[in-house]
């Protein structure tokens, strides 16, 4: 059993387990469950939103029609010992968790298949690199960074050099599941100006 200590700023610290976090009420934002510590993750504004949004949407119309695979926002992944919950996760069809229903279940303990954040004003970029590596060592092909501000997509896959994307007209990296997405850099960025 991990065990944690959670600070708050008028709270006593105390010790919890990664299954005693995931017995917490949940959060708004999300908190998530990182190398011993429990983080809030900061509210989403503007641009974050417009693109998370957006990027489901893209996604889903590509690969959900056919049982590809399925876009989420915002879903907990829980698994190598931390629960984080990315912008966007995608999950190949045949990895998504059901119930005894048939439905699709409400805890995933699964690295993703794609894993895509968007970078906050106030969020560290290196504890969001930190988390797609992570997904990367549990088995995700690939995982984007966007950066709103410097209107660049970083783009990480499991054991290459971590590629930077920051031309209007380029074409960004998919994995194999979702080869017929066709998004340019540009094509990312223009949402934010509808």
């Amino acid at each position: 059993m991990t065990m944690i200590t959670q600070n708050s700023p008028n709270k006593k610290s105390k010790l919890v387990s990664l299954e005693a976090f995931l017995k917490l009420p949940e959060t708004k934002p999300a908190s998530e469950y990182i190398d011993g510590q429990i983080v809030q993750k900061p509210m989403p504004q503007g641009k974050h939103s417009t693109i998370q949004g957006e990027l489901v949407t893209a996604i889903n119309l590509v690969v959900k029609q056919e049982r590809i695979a399925r876009a989420f926002p915002e879903l907990r992944c829980t698994f190598g010992g931390r629960s984080t919950v990315p912008d966007v996760s995608v999950f190949v069809s045949q990895r998504i968790p059901r119930d005894d229903n048939g439905e699709i279940a409400n805890v995933f303990q699964a690295a993703p298949d794609w894993t895509i954040e968007i970078l906050s004003p106030d969020q560290s970029q290196t504890k969001v690199t930190k988390n797609i590596l992570h997904f990367l060592t549990y088995g995700t092909a690939m995982g984007w960074l966007i950066d709103p501000e410097e209107q660049t997509v970083f783009v990480y896959r499991p054991k290459q050099q971590m590629e930077v994307f920051d031309q209007s007209s380029e074409q960004l990296p998919v994995p194999s599941f979702a080869r017929e997405l066709s998004i340019t850099v540009g094509d990312l960025f223009s949402w934010l100006l509808d």
